[in-house]
């Protein structure tokens, strides 16, 4: 059994945002606390050092896959910074929910933004990390 979808669950096109598959992608423990991590950040989209900080457990490249098992569902959506405005040393990829996700978690009761951005606030950072937090973040 699925559940309906907010049109009423029926067909679409081949990539529209899928509810059921999202919330089986964000079921899984780890993928939860990414999750947890990108609607808690102050700025809503962190890079991978951020996640790997907050998750110290994970290995970044073990956060890049779940990232994109997320993001191949409709959860996370990648932005990047365009080449001529990088800055060397600094990430030039962050991930944020999409808006098809937050209106599933709102309308579920899940990874409310006000809870997540202050269990956020909670974790020591360093200078580092706190410098990353206060980068400019691209749009989509």
């Amino acid at each position: 059994m699925r559940p309906e979808t907010a049109d009423g669950g029926g067909e679409g096109a081949a990539d529209a945002f899928d509810p059921w598959l999202a919330l089986q992608r964000v079921t899984d423990a780890t993928r939860a606390n990414i999750v947890a991590d990108v609607v808690g950040h102050p700025k809503g989209a962190p890079s991978v050092d951020e996640l790997a900080y907050t998750n110290p457990s994970l290995e970044p490249d073990t956060i890049r896959n779940h990232l994109k098992v997320l993001a191949e569902a409709g959860v996370v959506e990648e932005l990047t910074v365009p080449a001529g405005e990088r800055t060397r040393g600094y990430p030039y990829k962050f991930y944020r929910v999409t808006e098809a996700a937050r209106e599933m978690f709102d309308r579920n009761g899940l990874f409310p933004a006000d809870a997540w951005r202050r269990q956020y606030e909670r974790v020591e950072k360093t200078a580092e990390i706190r410098e990353l937090e206060a980068m400019p973040r691209p749009e989509a």
